[in-house]
């Protein structure tokens, strides 16, 4: 049985890829790093489990940031994989979530076999940026305490 998949770029192309579905999860987040990460007020995320992703091209051209930060009391060490010719953050992976890799969604050519669940680390957000969804909004000092 053949799974669902869908092609992926960053901005320029040099760097293709395909997620194979089904994927573990979609949402947005508004923390901090993922805000300055991408330039935006925040990032949705396609959460695809490991064997899933594949590089087909560009591989030469991917760079990583590797950093380290406090979540909940406990380290963490995340890493953003980015186009080093375009700049476009194509991946987000963390010792806090092992065995998956976040792929940003606007990078995804097609469709997702998920659409967006919920806001992580809404409470985060910027005093500029609202949003008026039914989605159910998380945060706290990790992320994931329903917020009312």
């Amino acid at each position: 049985m053949s799974r669902k998949r869908e092609k992926g770029s960053c901005l320029c192309g040099g760097v293709v890829f395909e997620v194979a579905f089904p994927s573990r999860f979609c949402s947005h987040c508004h923390c901090s790093n993922c805000r300055k990460a991408h330039g935006a007020a925040f990032v949705t995320y396609l959460g695809v489990p490991e064997g899933r992703l594949k590089v087909l091209s560009g591989v030469r051209l991917l760079s990583a940031y590797t950093y380290g930060y406090g979540v909940g009391g406990k380290r963490v060490v995340s890493t953003r994989t980015f186009c080093r010719r375009c700049g476009s953050t194509v991946f987000f992976s963390s010792t806090r979530w092992p065995g998956e890799t976040h792929v940003a969604l606007a990078c995804l050519d097609g469709e997702p076999d998920k659409e967006p669940a919920f806001h992580f680390y809404y409470d985060k957000r910027p005093s500029w940026s609202e949003v008026r969804d039914k989605l159910p909004k998380y945060g706290g000092p990790t992320g994931g305490k329903r917020l009312e």
